[in-house]
């Protein structure tokens, strides 16, 4: 079932929007909508998008009290609604501290409660993106049961696993190494990026563990149950590029601007429609829609209900005028 949020939008506009998209196609119907223009390749961009100044950081952040040292993480709020967070602790190659793993179920519960966001980016501090969880404990605890354990790390799974509650899309910046936990962490991201830096290993078996943060589960959903069992059973460490022939990723830029590339593509992420973005995200949750049956149903609701929105007109209207749309998510 569609959320309240959504399903409110489905008001009795219908016709009155189906007529103006009639009307549109109509009009023109022996013209085709030209592919999005590009501009041309520059360092840092992501395929082909050139790195662009983004739209101005909010000074007065409601997000400021997350920056504080303690909580190894800075976040940056633009007006646009993208959200840029970054893991900074990059002493320790951004490892998954204790501080940062209180704050950041904290910080994921706030960004979903927040109407005005409408993209978040996951990078590290650094040359690393994050090296995974802080493994200094393992073994400290020997008169620790399973029972404690498995709490422990299903509290550690849920914690960071948070990010996946986000109703807008994610993007994981992969400035470095993402390893084991920090691996996981890009995986549960709806969309990768990673600069010619980036390695990528889920080592967990060489460590004596059995993987953790789902990657039994995340790891098949991205590149598929073959690549899966060789990345896992073997541990080896991937460069950018067999990442990218694996599909971990969707594009390699270099190392300088790579984060303003990254941000362009955030940015043009956020310019979407509200509604059909998220909505868009909730059919694609969990690996897609487990029939044609599934998908048809779903599909024959959600645009209808994004058949009924403001947004929809504007779309229309800024398509003809040959100018960006401005969407308010209504």
């Amino acid at each position: 079932m569609l959320a309240p949020r959504y399903a409110s939008h489905a008001r009795v506009r219908g016709r009155r929007t189906l007529r103006h998209a009639e009307n549109f196609v109509t009009n023109d119907a022996n013209r085709c909508l030209s592919p999005l223009r590009m501009p041309t390749e520059a360092p840092g961009s992501v395929r082909g998008m050139t790195a662009a100044p983004p739209p101005a950081v909010v000074e007065d952040s409601p997000y400021a009290r997350w920056n504080a040292a303690e909580h190894h993480l800075e976040v940056v709020l633009h007006t646009d609604g993208v959200v840029i967070v970054t893991l900074a602790q990059p002493d320790r190659r951004n490892a998954m501290s204790d501080r940062m793993t209180e704050s950041w179920p904290e910080l994921m519960a706030a960004l979903r409660a927040d109407p005005a966001v409408r993209a978040v980016v996951l990078t590290g501090a650094g040359r690393a993106f994050c090296s995974g969880g802080d493994i200094s404990w393992i073994g400290g605890e020997p008169d620790a049961t399973v029972v404690d354990l498995r709490r422990r790390m299903l509290d550690f799974y849920d914690g960071w696993l948070s990010v996946r509650a986000l109703e807008v899309p994610t993007i994981a910046a992969i400035n470095g190494a993402a390893v084991g936990a920090g691996a996981a962490l890009a995986l549960a991201c709806d969309l990768r990026y990673a600069a010619a830096s980036a390695r990528f290993s889920v080592p967990f078996a060489a460590l004596g563990l059995h993987p953790g943060m789902l990657t039994t589960w995340l790891l098949p959903e991205v590149v598929g149950v073959a690549a899966a069992r060789d990345l896992l059973l073997t541990g080896r460490m991937l460069d950018a590029e067999e990442m990218l022939r694996l599909g971990l990723v969707s594009s390699v830029a270099g190392d300088d601007g790579f984060l303003e590339g990254v941000l362009h593509a955030a940015h043009a992420i956020a310019a979407g429609a509200p509604i059909a973005t998220r909505l868009t995200k909730v059919a694609l949750a969990q690996g897609g829609h487990a029939d044609y049956e599934a998908a048809r149903r779903w599909e024959g609701l959600a645009q209808s209900v994004t058949l009924a929105t403001e947004d929809l007109l504007e779309g229309l209207a800024a398509a003809r005028e040959k100018r960006p749309p401005r969407f308010t998510g209504r």
